[in-house]
């Protein structure tokens, strides 16, 4: 008796648990909204930035591994550094990367 009272208690406390991943989510907490022209733009700098920093270490392994001449490493490497950080600054918040570099130096 006290096996099958244990075992509808255990039942129950586990059905209690699981209650929201069983049931349907409703239609409309179901949606993501549309990004507006900011976010757009954020995500834009973002994968700019990205992509500027994987083509910078693709770039150091190429060089480091002998693949690419140090004259060839010194000609694309400043370029993939401006951009990578011009994407950087345009997202920081306004004022906050030029107090950063007043600290710093």
């Amino acid at each position: 008796m006290t096996y099958v009272l244990a075992a509808l208690l255990a039942v129950a406390a586990v059905l209690f648990v699981a209650r929201p991943f069983l049931r349907e989510p409703g239609a409309r907490s179901d949606r993501l909204s549309e990004p507006d022209e900011l976010d757009r733009r954020r995500l834009a700098l973002l994968e700019e930035r990205d992509r500027a920093l994987d083509a910078l270490r693709e770039l150091e392994f190429d060089h480091r591994t002998g693949k690419l001449s140090d004259d060839d490493y010194r000609a694309l490497v400043g370029p993939l550094r401006r951009r990578a950080a011009q994407a950087t600054r345009a997202l920081e918040p306004r004022g906050e990367g030029r107090e950063r570099a007043r600290a710093a130096g």
